[in-house]
């Protein structure tokens, strides 16, 4: 995350959102940097049958949907809050003049972006050779080990069992069996109804 007041000082703006606003569409053309500051954003792809495929969810003091900012091509997916939200918008151009005269606030930024290509590469190959459970849990170790989180032990997973199917092309029913199953090895742990690890 680009430090608030730097971002305030080379023109950015707050903008609110309320829950389940789009706030740019899967191929639109891109003109700001967002930064989630409060709230929490999700990051889509839709189907022909209109079923969802959550790319990430974003948390507040990360980033979003930068590719178009590097090159100039349209979003890959649409971003939409799942609650009232507080966004930092800093217009494009601006925001490719603050990385040039700041190489230290770009190489940061382009260590966040490494992290999630990272993910990218696990997602991939857990879909395509892991079981459903793996799958699972490559997806639950990633957002406990997110640079942006704090957490404590044990860590509570903060999505919902059918966003974890939607993030993972698994069946929700196939979601809440691996997460028992796991919780019978002892790996995670169920108390009212929330996940832990």
């Amino acid at each position: 995350m680009i430090d608030i007041n730097v971002m305030l000082a080379w023109g950015a703006n707050y903008k609110k959102y309320k829950a389940g606003e789009i706030i740019f569409q899967e191929g639109g053309v891109c003109n700001f940097y967002f930064q989630l500051t409060d709230g929490r954003v999700r990051w889509v792809n839709y189907n022909l049958d209109g079923k969802e495929f959550i790319q990430s969810i974003i948390e507040p003091n990360e980033s979003f949907g930068e590719l178009p900012l590097f090159d100039d091509g349209p979003y890959a997916a649409t971003a939409l809050t799942d609650t009232d939200s507080l966004i930092l918008r800093l217009p494009k151009e601006l925001f490719v003049q603050l990385l040039k005269e700041n190489p230290e606030i770009n190489f940061e930024f382009s260590r966040v972006l490494a992290h999630r290509q990272r993910y990218e590469f696990m997602l991939l190959k857990t879909m395509a050779f892991e079981n459903p459970e793996e799958r699972v849990w490559a997806l639950l170790c990633y957002y406990r080990n997110k640079p942006c989180n704090v957490y404590k032990d044990p860590y509570l997973v903060d999505l919902t069992r059918q966003q974890i199917a939607n993030m993972t092309g698994l069946r929700v029913e196939t979601v809440i069996r691996e997460i028992k199953h796991m919780c019978d090895k002892g790996k995670l742990k169920i108390s009212r109804g929330k996940v832990f690890m």
